[in-house]
C-alpha cells in the first residue's frame, strides 16, 4: 500500500452540554478558538495537508466549525454518538489509509505527521504515536499530563493515530467498546488479557510490547510511533494547556 495520498480526519464534535475550554473562550466548539492568529481548526486542516494528505475530512455538529471546514476545502462528515463512533462512520465512508487526530491538537505539524505516516512499519495495520516524557517536558518545562509507566519510561498519548488498512477498524470497533465499557473497568481489563496485566503490573512490559499485545488481541498489527517532538502531546483539553500552546506559538514567531 502507498505511503501518501491519505486522508486526514479531523474529529471536532461537540460535547453535550458544551465543552467547558470552548464556553470559557465564547465559542460553541474548541475547534473555533483562535490560537496565533488562526482557529484551532485551521491549524489542523494545514498540518494536515503539510503532511501529505490528499484529502481532508471534518467530523462535526456544529455549523460553524462545518461552514469553516467547508471554506477550507475539508470534506464534512456527520458525527456518532461519540469519538470513536464518528471515526467510524468516517472510516466507512473514506477507508485507508487514514490518519486520525482531533482539533484541539492545535500545535500539529506536518513533518510530524510525516513522521507517523513514514515510520509505521509496511506490515502494520495501524501506528500510534506516543512520546516520550523527557520530550515533552524538554519542549514544555513543568509540563503536567498523564503518563503511562513502562519499563522502557514514562509515556503521553499524541492523538495521532494511522490507519494503514482497512483491518484497522478493528481498533475503532475496540475503542467503541472501551467508550461503552468506560464505568465497567473490568472489562476493559479484560480485553487486555490476563499474561500482559500481569506483566503491566509487575513492571515488566515494554510499550512497544503494550501496543503489538493489545493490537494482536484485536486482530491487528499495531506498532508504536515515539513521537520526535515532545509538542506532538500538547493538546488543549485545560486553561492551563491552552495558555501553554499560545506561549509556545509566540516563542515560534
Amino acid at each position: 500500500m502507498a505511503e501518501d495520498g491519505f486522508t486526514g480526519l479531523v474529529l471536532a464534535g461537540t460535547r453535550p452540554g458544551g465543552d467547558p475550554l470552548a464556553l470559557a473562550e465564547g465559542k460553541t466548539n474548541k475547534a473555533l478558538i483562535e490560537v496565533g492568529g488562526q482557529s484551532m481548526l485551521t491549524r489542523v486542516i494545514q498540518a494536515l495537508r503539510d503532511g501529505g494528505a490528499s484529502r481532508i475530512a471534518v467530523s462535526t455538529d456544529d455549523g460553524e466549525v462545518a461552514s469553516l471546514a467547508g471554506e477550507q476545502g475539508a470534506v464534512v462528515l456527520p458525527t456518532g454518538q461519540g469519538p470513536s463512533s464518528s471515526a467510524a462512520i468516517a472510516f466507512e465512508k473514506l477507508g485507508a489509509p487514514m490518519v486520525l487526530t482531533t482539533s484541539d491538537h492545535a500545535l500539529l505539524q506536518g513533518g510530524w505527521v510525516r513522521q507517523l505516516v513514514s515510520e509505521t512499519p509496511s506490515d502494520a495495520d495501524i501506528g500510534i504515536m506516543l512520546a516520550r516524557r523527557e520530550a515533552i517536558e524538554a519542549a514544555l518545562p513543568g509540563s503536567r499530563r498523564t503518563y503511562l509507566r513502562f519499563t522502557d519510561g514514562q509515556w503521553s498519548g499524541c492523538n495521532l493515530f494511522y490507519l494503514r488498512t482497512t483491518q484497522a477498524r478493528a481498533a475503532i470497533d475496540s475503542w467503541q467498546a472501551v467508550e461503552a465499557d468506560r464505568k465497567r473497568p473490568w472489562r476493559i481489563a479484560r480485553r487486555l488479557g490476563l499474561p500482559t496485566l500481569i506483566s503491566y503490573a509487575l513492571g515488566k512490559l515494554t510499550l512497544e510490547e503494550g501496543i503489538s499485545r493489545l493490537g494482536e488481541r484485536m486482530g491487528l498489527r499495531a506498532r508504536l510511533i515515539a513521537a520526535e517532538d515532545g509538542r506532538a502531546a500538547i493538546d488543549a483539553d485545560t486553561p492551563g494547556d491552552l495558555a501553554d500552546i499560545r506561549a509556545l506559538l509566540r516563542v515560534d514567531n
